[in-house]
């Protein structure tokens, strides 16, 4: 680790690269690597279904040392939509056949819980997406969320959550209705490696 940001710092010292980044890494190792070479982000998966960095010291970390934080996945690969209603709507090619959560026993579970996001998210004339994205950008200035879009009228129905503001009486129906212990199956894929928790 120290070695290889000892080598990008050095990159940015000679104008050749401008900021570094890092992603998926554990407290300890966003610690080694800013030590070498100043890290300007690190990117995370972060969730009302993915809260591991708000316990396993990776967010309190980066806010220690000054470091943007970059949620990757902040609508729960898609589910926090409410588009996916079982394993049989995603394609065969799709990733998430891999992931856990989009499997059929975690699935229904999670589903329950998303249906209280939904009803959440109705009586505030929003999506859940949007209230989903929202949560997200509440939880400080240094979060940025980088939701995967593909088609304009999702570009549009996030970026109109950035502008959404959640009451702390919101905040809080939402961490009633999600407990950060209660999405079923992990968020990554079996054959994922390399990410550290």
């Amino acid at each position: 680790m120290e070695e290889t940001f000892g080598a990008l710092g050095e990159l940015v010292t000679a104008g050749k690269i401008r900021h570094l980044g890092i992603c998926e890494a554990a407290a300890d190792t966003i610690r080694r690597a800013h030590a070498s070479a100043p890290l300007s982000a690190v990117e995370t998966e972060y969730s009302l279904f993915s809260r591991q960095v708000e316990t396993n010291g990776v967010l309190a970390t980066v806010r220690e040392l000054g470091i943007g934080f970059v949620a990757y996945a902040p609508l729960g690969r898609g589910f926090l939509t409410g588009t996916v209603r079982s394993a049989g709507q995603i394609p065969e090619t799709d990733l998430r056949h891999a992931f856990p959560r989009f499997q059929d026993g975690s699935l229904d579970s999670n589903l329950t819980l998303l249906e209280k996001v939904e009803t959440i998210a109705t009586a505030m004339g929003a999506s859940p997406g949007q209230v989903a994205l929202a949560w997200v950008l509440s939880r400080g200035d240094d979060v940025i969320a980088i939701p995967g879009t593909r088609v304009r009228t999702h570009l549009e129905e996030n970026v109109t959550a950035a502008a959404l503001r959640l009451r702390q009486e919101t905040l809080r129906d939402l961490d009633r209705a999600v407990p950060a212990d209660a999405v079923a199956g992990d968020r990554r894929s079996p054959a994922d490696t390399g990410i550290e928790e």
